[in-house]
């Protein structure tokens, strides 16, 4: 019975110390994109809206933006929904949305019940994009800078918290950015 008690108690320490170390993390339940600081990856996508023409990542150099990944069928999406509709109200950063692996006729009647606050959207069919972007599962949430640079990414759904705290310090202010 003694010869268990020894390894019992440094396990017993082990995982005291190791539950310490993770609940005062700053880094808790953080995940950080290996794109933070790099070049937005490039794409070419049909459009959800306007099936003649399509969204090029190269046209939305030059200016902030905001890439949200969703789609019908997640449900943090319809969420964060009303936060996305906030921002677009707002004008500060131009919202474009990558309706991934979703259907598009779902995602039409989604935007006509819901509100589109997009932009435009681009129609990640196969996924590919989203895997280029290192989504890991919508919805995410990109700030890239008119330079074309990754500079936050956010995943999961968009909050007020996290525009007025993560995405709004990061944007220039609001005469600025009419003119990025």
């Amino acid at each position: 019975m003694n010869r268990f008690l020894l390894p019992l108690g440094l396990f017993a320490l082990l995982a005291v110390v190791l539950a310490i170390g993770i609940r005062h993390s700053p880094d808790k339940g953080l995940i950080a994109s290996p794109l933070l600081g790099r070049p937005a990856p490039q794409f070419t996508l049909p459009n959800l809206t306007d099936p003649a023409h399509v969204v090029r990542s190269v046209d939305l150099k030059g200016r902030w933006y905001l890439l949200n990944v969703w789609g019908t069928w997640c449900v943090e999406c319809r969420a964060e929904h009303d936060m996305l509709l906030t921002v677009h109200r707002s004008g500060r950063v131009p919202l474009i949305g990558l309706d991934w692996k979703d259907d598009d006729a779902q995602a039409l009647a989604w935007l006509a019940q819901l509100g589109n606050p997009y932009d435009t959207i681009a129609v990640d069919r196969s996924g590919r994009a989203a895997i280029d972007w290192g989504v890991y599962g919508a919805p995410e949430t990109f700030l890239v800078d008119p330079q074309g640079i990754i500079v936050y990414k956010h995943i999961g759904a968009l909050s007020d918290e996290i525009w007025t705290r993560e995405i709004l310090p990061r944007l220039p202010p609001p005469a600025a950015t009419a003119k990025s």
